[in-house]
């Protein structure tokens, strides 16, 4: 029998300023709703507050038309007594690619100069040599140094495998162990045998971290606790359950009086509370019901519950709904192919993305995104399993290279060229500012000019009075996928167009088949033309890209030609089936 484990007080990292709402209401919590709370939160004695990182950057900028630099800074102010933590995406930092190292060393210290006090570094397809960088530049600023391990379960993932990668992450001087549970699959036992293993082999304090998707998660922190668990991820109870968090209050209140009280004072809590529930009544119509319910689909699928919902989505834009269960089996089919990465941001997009193309086109890989092809290229880092064989080569060709470097090695330096860039535009009033370009560098511009208007929240009032409605609603929303954030355009509200923008793009497009037109094959975003009027192309030639779900999906020249019309333009979205442009 083995020893008992020490027991000590529990510590609580609460994540309603982060993780809670972009799960529940879509990252649209705005700093001046967040400051009254953050207030109180700070008189609970949190171990930390997750306040930044993961998508709250994008969506500050490209929604809220808010600053997030300056966030922090006034988050840091109303939270002098607690440790304001940041979900860092390793070398991908707040973006959805791979930064050059001189990028990650001033974004880290700039972070660390703002506000950040504990950095959660996580790598997608958890590939240490991703991760070196950013700790490397954590240890330089002195901040806490979080090692963070995406779980997941495969063929290929096993308790003894995150074991050995948690000891890589102590090699590298983290100074305490996040086990990164983000669908909700960990179940009791395996929390039990992770936490004890990685306790023995590192010696570090370690972290659970996980949402209530599947409805295990409660039981899962328990099974944490009493395995001797240092830290637990929760949330405010409004902002609680569903695709979040187990709710603060809960956990606190399960232990008082035990040899693990957190020492939290349930009053203290229930001032918050009262907060949280004021804003959860202003926000509430951006709750969409599938992030609120147990969805049993994650213990059949093992899809994080946003990815499901996001899924579903898309299928709805491309008028394919009728398609869902296709699709729930296409995805594993998909993340077994490119060797069962954990479905986090970047590999939830790149692997939902293309289960989406394979079952609307109907031929597996006909379509792959710019994003797929890098992946299976090695530039994301080693996959947890090796690709596919015949994928890889229907993907990619018979000649194509692949990376076995880290993938960072192959970027040049670009912190200078960019800052250029910036200053030339009148961008670069500060090293933030130049960063935030270089992060987003298609919506930064117009954010750093002032362009950019926030969003309103949306009102639903009673009556049917869809005009009203459509008035109150904004154009553009998110959907959650695994914590993160898609863009999706609001065409009507019970029949009424929201979107003036969208009307006058469809007047430029010719209605009915146009003879030789190429059409978008789902709905997106034009990203880039990279064709213009008289231009001569060949067949399988790249003319318009389209972002769909933060992905690249080229579209290809059907035939050797001349370009005779365009009818899009950078910016404009799309639905499946418009004509982009004519090739003759």
């Amino acid at each position: 029998m083995s020893a008992a484990i020490p027991q000590k007080p529990l510590h609580i990292t609460d994540t309603t300023l982060r993780d809670a709402h972009q799960s529940l209401i879509a990252t649209r919590l705005r700093t001046e709703d967040m400051l009254p709370l953050a207030q109180l939160l700070d008189k609970a004695g949190f171990w930390s507050v997750e306040a930044w990182g993961g998508a709250t950057f994008d969506s500050c900028i490209r929604f809220l038309a808010e600053d997030p630099w300056e966030r922090l800074r006034q988050l840091k102010v109303v939270l002098p007594s607690t440790r304001i933590q940041m979900l860092l995406r390793g070398q991908n930092l707040v973006g959805y690619r791979h930064y050059p190292d001189d990028v990650v060393d001033r974004f880290i210290h700039a972070a660390a100069r703002n506000g950040v006090d504990v950095f959660r570094v996580f790598d997608a397809v958890n590939d240490v040599r991703n991760m070196e960088r950013s700790m490397r530049a954590v240890r330089d600023v002195g901040a806490h140094l979080q090692g963070a391990i995406s779980y997941t379960l495969s063929p290929v993932h096993s308790v003894e495998s995150f074991v050995k990668m948690a000891e890589d992450l102590a090699a590298l001087e983290a100074d305490s162990i996040c086990i990164k549970d983000m669908a909700g699959l960990i179940m009791p036992q395996a929390a039990r045998d992770l936490i004890t293993g990685i306790k023995r082999a590192t010696g570090l304090p370690v972290c659970l971290h996980s949402h209530s998707t599947s409805g295990i998660a409660s039981m899962s922190y328990q099974a944490a606790i009493d395995a001797g668990v240092d830290i637990l991820d929760t949330a405010m109870s409004p902002f609680a359950l569903g695709t979040s968090q187990p709710p603060t209050e809960s956990v606190v209140a399960s232990l008082v009086g035990t040899e693990r009280d957190t020492g939290i004072d349930l009053m203290t809590l229930r001032a918050a509370r009262n907060v949280c529930l004021s804003l959860r009544d202003r926000y509430g119509v951006l709750v969409d019901p599938i992030s609120e319910r147990v969805d049993s689909d994650v213990l059949l699928y093992q899809l994080p519950g946003g990815m499901i919902s996001n899924l579903v989505s898309q299928l709805k834009e491309q008028d394919a709904l009728d398609r869902l269960d296709e699709l729930y089996r296409e995805v594993p089919r998909v993340r077994a192919d490119l060797g069962y990465p954990p479905l986090v941001t970047p590999t939830s997009q790149i692997v939902g993305t293309q289960a989406v193309l394979n079952v609307l086109l109907g031929d597996r890989y006909k379509n792959v995104s710019k994003e797929v092809r890098d992946y299976v290229r090695g530039l994301y880092g080693h996959s947890p399993a090796p690709i596919d064989e015949d994928v890889r080569r229907q993907i990619l060709g018979d000649d194509a290279e692949c990376v076995d470097c880290r993938p960072a090695d192959l970027l040049e330096p670009i912190y200078d060229r960019m800052f250029a860039q910036a200053d030339e535009q009148g961008l670069a009033r500060c090293e933030e500012d130049v960063l935030t370009y270089i992060l987003y560098p298609a919506i930064a511009p117009s954010f750093l000019k002032g362009e950019r208007t926030p969003e309103p929240i949306p009102v639903v009032r009673s009556g049917n009075d869809s005009a009203q409605r459509a008035a109150e609603v904004p154009s553009v929303m998110e959907v959650e996928v695994d914590g993160e954030r898609f863009s999706v355009r609001i065409l009507s509200v019970e029949g009424t167009a929201v979107s003036a923008g969208i009307e006058r793009r469809e007047e430029r497009v010719p209605k009915g088949d146009v003879v030789n037109g190429l059409k978008s094959n789902m709905q997106g975003m034009v990203l880039e033309i990279r064709t213009s009027r008289g231009a001569a192309v060949k067949k399988g030639e790249t003319l318009v890209v389209l972002e769909a779900m933060k992905m690249e999906n080229p579209i290809h020249s059907p035939r050797d030609g001349t370009v005779t019309e365009i009818y899009v333009d950078a910016g404009d979205v799309v639905q499946a089936g418009d004509v982009l442009l004519v090739v003759e």
